[in-house]
């Protein structure tokens, strides 16, 4: 999907560029938070360039924890460890259990964008790990 088309589909916006998390994601990554992380439950439209995607990660809790994503706009890919790639698509919804390794982001050919919600739980972090290599990338089918 072309930039201009997509930026049609993005109904939560852009946001920033995530300098923030620059290191952990191959290509460009923009942040657009939804809400305020004093709510409770922090929710943020993240926004990747095509084949733009995120390190290896694990989203750790002793209970409760992990993070669904809601797809909006584009298309991506989500990769747990172990299993098949899943294709994203808008409407498409990913429930992370804590405590699984994985990563997503988009596809070669197009922007993409979901809704990342971070879910509650007690002695929660994220640990970020390995960049998924473009080997690992480009085979996805």
């Amino acid at each position: 999907m072309e930039e201009k088309e997509f930026n049609k589909q993005n109904v939560f916006g852009l946001g920033r560029e995530n300098v923030q998390y620059q290191k952990y994601f191959i290509g460009k990554s923009y942040l657009n938070p939804l809400t305020d992380i004093k709510c409770g439950l922090f929710m943020a439209n993240v926004t990747f360039e095509p084949g733009c995607r995120n390190n290896w990660h694990i989203h750790k809790a002793k209970s409760g924890g992990g993070q669904i994503l809601i797809c909006t706009a584009g298309e991506g890919w989500y990769k747990e460890e172990n299993k098949e790639a899943v294709s994203l698509v808008p409407g498409k919804v990913i429930t992370i259990p804590a405590n699984v390794r994985h990563w997503h982001g988009a596809k070669n050919d197009s922007w993409f964008s979901h809704i990342a919600v971070e879910m509650n739980g007690e002695e929660t972090s994220t640990e970020w790990l390995n960049p998924v290599t473009d080997e690992e990338y480009n085979n996805l089918k």
